[in-house]
């Protein structure tokens, strides 16, 4: 790439800054552990350093992925195992991806009402995060913050998304375990099958067990898993769940400590998140060559030529790329 744009420089006060709160975290104190995921979700150029202080100490928490369609109740089942994890001892972080406010990019579910039995707890860490635009269910420092969290000695840490269809795959780019919530009587399982959502999830969890089609759901839904090819041997459960009540959340604890245990067992879990790392690292790369061009448009003459040529239609976007690839990024396709 032409012109790359230069690793950041700080001032030996910044680097300060950045040692004294890295150690903070891994402390454990809680008002750091908060900054250092504001300095990532806000994209300051310090949380690199301090992430970078921290990654040495990250690896030890177990990274769970809760997805779903929107009103399946996903918070109340994320709480009651919040309450399974802090019986047995276990300190809990909980990152909570919300669809953003289109006015002030913040994330529009941010009170986590079914959450607040837990906000006092010392032994819980909360944060909800904004897409901010970012299409795929998961805000783009959903991995860094949970990294922190990581590091700051969590022996748990949850990722909750929004909730919006296919992208939520991505979920299962930056966990250890992916658990689908799904609805009865609202079509989700058929939608799920065609999006190919049913191949990612490593437990299949029906709430609201007392609905009147949890039953048809169920049969569905198993009638689905067993046309699949089970991944590496482990084979999905499917649980149903009253989240409201507490019915079947502690089965759903069990079997992620299961799964757990399985992917240690069999020597998977190491190579799943070194998968999962390689993949955020190219995700991440290919969102600062995006940034990268953005930034370029109007500044240089060859991007702007080739742009043009294709808003006048004499140049498709494929043969666009290839234009941008050879002569602005010196890459050969």
């Amino acid at each position: 790439m032409r012109e790359p744009s230069r690793p950041p420089t700080f001032s030996a006060e910044q680097l300060e800054k950045a040692r004294d709160l890295a150690q903070r975290v891994l402390a454990g104190e809680r008002r750091a552990v908060a900054r250092a995921i504001s300095l990532v979700e806000d994209g300051d150029a310090l949380s690199a350093e301090v992430v970078s202080r921290l990654y040495e100490c990250t690896g030890r928490a177990r990274t769970i992925g809760l997805t779903g369609p929107p009103g399946v109740g996903k918070s109340t089942l994320l709480s009651g195992m919040i309450r399974e994890c802090r019986a047995q001892g276990l300190s809990v972080g909980v990152v909570s991806v919300d669809p953003s406010s289109p006015f002030t990019q913040g994330a529009v579910l941010g009170d986590r009402i079914r959450l607040s039995e837990h906000f006092l707890d010392p032994g819980v860490f909360i944060r909800s995060m904004g897409t901010r635009g970012h299409l795929g269910g998961l805000a783009e420092a959903t991995l860094q913050a949970a990294l922190v969290l990581d590091a700051a000695g969590k022996d748990v840490v949850f990722v909750e998304t929004v909730g919006v269809g296919q992208s939520e795959i991505e979920v299962a780019s930056i966990v250890d375990t992916v658990v689908l919530a799904l609805m009865p009587g609202s079509g989700d399982s058929i939608q799920a099958l065609k999006a190919g959502v049913m191949e990612i999830p490593d437990i299949i969890v029906v709430n609201k067990k007392d609905h009147p089609a949890a039953d048809v759901t169920y049969n569905e839904i198993r009638g689905i898993l067993a046309l699949n090819d089970h991944r590496g041997g482990w084979e999905a459960p499917l649980l149903t769940t009253n989240a409201l009540t507490g019915e079947g959340v502690a089965e759903v604890w069990e079997q992620i400590a299961a799964h757990q245990e399985y992917l240690r067992a069999e020597g998977h879990l190491d190579r799943r998140r070194g998968e999962n790392l390689e993949k955020e690292v190219l995700a991440l790369s290919v969102r600062e060559v995006e940034r990268w061009l953005e930034r370029r448009i109007g500044q240089d003459p060859r991007l702007d030529s080739v742009l043009e040529e294709v808003r006048a239609r004499r140049l498709d976007p494929l043969s666009a790329v290839r234009h941008v690839l050879k002569d602005v990024l010196d890459i050969s396709a």
